[in-house]
């Protein structure tokens, strides 16, 4: 009974003590109420941070520059020249040496066959969206110092550093254009094959292109082959290497292995049926 009682003095000297208990000061205990809807706002969650009705709301991606209907800032802004036409622009993801030498170290790139954009695209890791204004890939700097394969490449931009990277150790490079049919073709063959239509040719670069590709300081593709020898020694020279000669190597016919200016795909010509069941090739009459 002692204890009881000194319990209840202690009680009432703790109230004595206690603000009053008004509306004001009750709270709930800490977990005892659950919200039924997730996230935060008018519509608790029930819209997925997505917005109520629109576009944005239906995962329609907007292109590149619109401000869901608000005047853009290219538009607000017009005196900036690069703005202009900035939707039609060719777009050129990047893609390292250092990224280019873990696909070959992991086996995800066969260097005993040339590499083209099928080839990065059918390695699982990287992706090509022709309909996002992608003609390719360009190929960067990253990782210089670490690049030691021996390989036959094309893609559709690179450095000069890049250039010298690759050609020092015995590897040869060059730059291509493609049209968006064939970038469609090359980024995912086993879809354009499964729909049994010939292989169409591709087309030439546009006239604002045409520079690039014809340059033999760019490796392009629609320049002159001596041109081209004549600059892999000029290269070797200003980088301080010394050039290997492709004549006298194992692999030398991998490495002089090229496309036409009008074929999309290695060893398959244009007009050509391909057939995906029955494993066959129909090529055309001459």
């Amino acid at each position: 009974m002692a204890h009881l009682r000194e319990t209840t003095d202690k009680a009432l000297k703790l109230l004595r003590t206690l603000p009053r208990v008004q509306i004001g000061n009750l709270r709930p205990n800490p977990n005892s109420k659950q919200n039924d809807k997730r996230g935060r706002a008018q519509h608790g969650g029930d819209k997925h941070g997505a917005g109520n009705k629109g576009s944005g709301q239906r995962q329609n991606f907007m292109r590149l520059g619109y401000e869901t209907g608000n005047q853009p800032f290219y538009l607000r802004f017009p005196y900036e020249p690069y703005y202009k036409g900035h939707h039609l622009k060719r777009q050129y993801p990047p893609i390292s040496l250092l990224q280019l030498q873990v696909l070959i170290d992991t086996n995800r790139i066969d260097i005993s066959q040339p590499i083209d954009i099928s080839t990065l695209c059918n390695s699982g890791l990287l992706k090509l969206k022709p309909a996002e204004m992608e003609y390719g890939f360009q190929l960067t700097d990253d990782g210089l110092d670490n690049f030691q394969a021996k390989i036959n490449i094309e893609v559709q931009h690179a450095s000069e550093a890049v250039i010298a990277a690759i050609e020092k150790n015995g590897g040869v490079i060059r730059t291509a254009y493609y049209d968006p049919r064939s970038l469609h073709m090359l980024a995912n063959p086993k879809k354009w094959f499964e729909k049994g239509v010939p292989i169409p040719s591709r087309m030439l670069p546009p006239q604002d292109a045409v520079d690039y590709y014809t340059n033999p300081k760019n490796r392009g593709y629609l320049a002159n082959p001596e041109a081209i020898s004549q600059d892999r020694l000029v290269l070797a020279q200003k980088y301080g290497y010394q050039l290997p000669k492709i004549e006298e190597d194992s692999a030398y016919e991998m490495l002089t292995t090229t496309k036409d200016p009008r074929q999309v795909f290695y060893g398959l010509e244009p007009g050509w049926l391909i057939n995906i069941v029955d494993k066959t090739i129909i090529k055309r009459k001459q």
